[in-house]
């Protein structure tokens, strides 16, 4: 119990700084600041569905709730800014488009699997579930927090430079991210390939492709963002550095790594995959290069 606690402590006083940070320079829905409203909806949601998630012992809407709570947040963004400009407005569709698809293609996948391997210890557990789904709405804010600093902000910019080159980044990530996820869902598909590890397209080149599309189209939110944001607002650019971390070091990469270990290890064409592919960035193979 302690553990779990203690983090969801230390989550909400990390968040509650980065909260302070981007309320500087928002729009206020009088008296609180929207950037603060926006935050606080992904940690409601959150807790809300954990309590009949815990309750029936189900992982089902733990990536929809995410889901909804990162367009939820945007729409009411959106549609409580007095002055919201088209910088502001285009954020929140790229948001929204990446949430909704990736959140229904979760969705679907714990529902054809019927359950999701992260979770068959944790939702047995009340407080390290509870730190679970905390976590989750932290995840929503904080990749949020530069959009949503830009969404909520006072300053307005016409659109220029950045828009265009973060636009091509998002592009670039949210192609790479849907690609990768449809060949591997059709490698799965294949009742041929079950117990194998998927080593074609994008698969070839990287061996999270999927996630480094994401980095990738937060970092191009992030750079569209940037130039509306002053003063302590610009502690919400850690947004694309907390999901490269998340991603690579907390959830993603390191538990499939681990996961690839226990099930493939002992297998020498596992081992050679491991040794030749990159980890994110899709390149060729070392043995391609030597």
């Amino acid at each position: 119990m302690l553990k779990p606690l203690v983090g969801i402590i230390a989550i909400l006083l990390i968040s509650s700084a980065l909260i302070f940070a981007g309320s500087q320079g928002s729009v206020y829905v009088p008296p609180v600041p929207l950037f603060a409203i926006c935050a606080g909806l992904g940690f409601i949601l959150h807790w809300m569905v954990f309590i009949p998630s815990y309750y029936f012992q189900t992982e089902h809407y733990f990536d929809l709730t995410g889901s909804v709570s990162y367009v939820g947040a945007v729409t009411v963004a959106v549609v409580m800014h007095p002055l919201l400009d088209l910088r502001g407005l285009l954020i929140a569709v790229l948001v929204s488009v990446w949430a909704i698809r990736l959140g229904s293609f979760l969705f679907l996948r714990v529902k054809r699997a019927g359950h999701d391997r992260r979770f068959t210890e944790l939702k047995t557990r009340f407080w390290r579930y509870l730190f679970t789904w905390t976590l989750g709405g932290a995840w929503v804010f904080i990749t949020l927090a530069a959009a949503l600093a830009s969404i909520t902000s006072m300053t307005q910019r016409p659109l220029d430079i950045w828009v265009g080159v973060g636009l091509i980044f998002w592009i670039i990530g949210f192609s790479i991210e849907v690609l990768a996820d449809r060949q591997k869902s059709e490698f799965r598909n294949n009742a041929n390939n079950a117990e194998k590890f998927i080593t074609t397209g994008l698969w070839k080149y990287s061996r999270h492709p999927n996630y480094f599309g994401e980095i990738i189209l937060w970092l191009g939110i992030a750079i569209i963002a940037f130039p509306t944001l002053v003063g302590w607002q610009y502690a919400a650019l850690v947004s694309p550095i907390f999901v490269t971390f998340l991603l690579v070091k907390v959830s993603g990469v390191k538990l499939l790594e681990e996961s690839g270990q226990k099930r493939w290890g002992s297998d020498p064409t596992y081992q050679k995959y491991i040794a030749n592919t990159s980890v994110l960035l899709p390149m060729p193979s070392r043995s391609e290069l030597n």
